[in-house]
């Protein structure tokens, strides 16, 4: 066990061995064996010996609960949620196997139940931060939320989770020169082969290191080639993973960090206890998503003039709008590039129907709903012979979406689907993409940036949020702003037009990497130059708040 929990996976593998050659029936060793085979990445493997070990000992839980984890790492989510539920019925204060069930109907696209399951770990365990996170951040999904709902549920969170750490923040010594060279922290668990890395590349390799120095906070639990590369375009890195939040946040005062920027919000892996506790006297939150976190303690969201217009509500933000001015994003596909954009689809002859369009949503799953599926149904029932192409999890969640269609007209037949794969694989998806079709309320941001890259198209409903405007935002900086339906009518009628217009498919399938590349989404000097404009802005107030300090006293 040592071995184990000082993560020399090897040595504790050879040493689980040893007692199963001894003990074939050892249910611990088979168990424990079970567990490093996933952390390996050997999930077939582990679920054959958990399973054997449920089969000596069917009333332990936590052996229930360690398959389900592998189960879910295969994909399989019906059988994980399976397996989550046993856990629960044997213990039912096994709150993580209460959060990852809540985690599995969402990725299957059962929100409310989620949502259900979210609620009832916090009835049962208020200070539950894990489940609290994924509540907060699956609102965003639903479309029965909406923007003052989810705020009002950032106000509950911040009260129970942050306001407790907030008497003891000492005042920050920074030195308050407005012109002077400041220290930028970024803090996250994903500088890593994750999509986040897609944005932070452009911005940390294009920072102004005369005028700022980056340090990273990285809570990465497997470094990769992409941590390496990041790393170097850090001043100074710290590895933040074992380190706990009061523990870190006194790393960052020690550190002197004038500016912290949280990359993450409410998503996994998350540090926002350490943003509580205010180790900085300037901290921003920017990339995860364009939300809020809820936050006394976070001064400033960043934005730009399409997912937050003048004049729009921001009492719905806890931190004060700062609207970049071309773009939230700014995109590199990294090893994308070896992918070639390919002809349109539709003017290759398939089974004797050249001219057959094939439609295309590749965002995450947990953002189809119903609403949107009836509109796509619309789409596909104006254009003859057209098809679906979808990202979906395997089992209940295609059963389900397949006899949704059918209720709206739309035979099976007409509708593929393809589950997670590697990079180089999903990229490879688009080539049998003409079409996109967005999602919403949550509109797709990377995956549409992606598509834009592989030459697809996308066309996107704008909604009353900042998630929901994400597709605006991206098409208005492409020129092709007349792609965003402002009403559900316009978002079929917008996509129906352009699947009839095979030669404006084509040409625009020619220059969408051209138009990306000459874009405020790729031109990355320019928006590092944007962030720092932002940073010094902040930075600037801060200090002036101080000098009126001292003055007024």
């Amino acid at each position: 066990m040592q071995h184990h929990q000082a993560g020399r996976l090897m040595e504790a593998e050879q040493l689980y061995r040893q007692v199963l050659a001894r003990q074939p029936q050892h249910a611990n060793a088979l168990h424990m064996l079970g567990v490093v085979s996933a952390q390996q990445g050997r999930h077939d493997f582990a679920v054959q010996l958990l399973r054997q070990t449920i089969a000596l000992e069917p009333q332990w839980p936590q052996a229930h609960y360690n398959l389900g984890n592998a189960l879910r790492d295969l994909g399989q989510l019906d059988q994980a949620s399976a397996a989550y539920r046993q856990t629960i019925a044997l213990k039912s204060d096994h709150y993580d196997a209460r959060n990852n069930l809540g985690n599995m109907l969402k990725a299957q696209g059962n929100l409310d139940q989620a949502i259900a399951v979210y609620r009832e770990i916090l009835a049962l365990n208020p200070a539950g931060i894990d489940a609290d996170d994924n509540l907060v951040y699956g609102l965003h999904f639903a479309p029965d939320y909406d923007a003052r709902a989810i705020a009002q549920e950032h106000r509950r969170w911040n009260q129970q989770h942050a306001a407790p750490l907030k008497k003891p923040i000492q005042p920050h010594i920074n030195n308050r020169d407005p012109e002077r060279r400041l220290r930028i922290g970024y803090v996250s668990p994903d500088f890593c082969e994750h999509c986040q890395s897609f944005f932070t590349i452009p911005l940390l390799s294009q920072h102004d290191r005369r005028n700022y120095q980056i340090v990273c906070y990285a809570s990465v639990p497997r470094p990769d080639a992409v941590t390496a590369r990041l790393q170097g375009y850090a001043d100074i890195w710290r590895d933040a993973l074992s380190l706990s939040d009061e523990q870190l946040a006194g790393q960052i005062r020690q550190d002197e960090i004038d500016i912290l920027v949280d990359l993450t919000l409410h998503m996994a892996g998350n540090r926002l206890l350490v943003f509580a506790r205010k180790p900085a006297p300037v901290q921003v939150t920017w990339l995860g998503y364009p939300g809020s976190t809820g936050l006394a303690a976070m001064d400033y969201r960043l934005s730009d003039p399409y997912l937050d217009p003048l004049g729009m509500d921001e009492s719905i933000y806890s931190e004060q709008t700062i609207r970049l001015p071309d773009s939230f994003w700014c995109y590199d596909p990294l090893d994308g590039r070896e992918i070639v954009v390919n002809a349109l689809p539709a003017l290759e002859s398939r089974e004797g129907q050249a001219g057959r369009v094939t439609f295309g949503c590749l965002n995450n799953f947990c953002k189809v709903n119903q609403g949107i599926l009836a509109l796509w149904a619309q789409v596909l029932r104006q254009v003859p012979n057209s098809r679906l192409l979808l990202l979906a999890p395997q089992g209940s969640p295609r059963q389900r979406l397949l006899a949704y269609l059918s209720q709206q007209g739309i035979d099976a037949d007409r509708v593929a689907f393809f589950s997670h794969q590697s990079r180089r694989d999903y990229l490879a998806v688009y080539h049998r993409i003409d079409l996109g079709l967005d999602s919403c309320p949550y509109n797709g941001h990377t995956t549409s940036l992606d598509s834009f890259w592989m030459g697809v198209p996308v066309v996107t409903l704008v909604g009353p949020s900042g998630i929901s405007r994400a597709g605006w935002c991206q098409l208005s900086n492409l020129g092709l702003a007349e792609l965003a339906g402002q009403t559900p009518e316009q978002f079929v009628q917008i996509a129906v037009n352009l699947a009839n217009d095979l030669p404006r498919l084509q040409h625009l399938r020619a220059t969408l990497r051209q138009r990306m590349e000459a874009s405020p989404l790729m031109d990355a000097p320019r928006f590092a130059g944007n962030i720092e404009t932002a940073y010094r802005q902040m930075w600037r107030k801060w200090c002036a708040a101080g000098v009126a300090a001292n003055v007024s006293s």
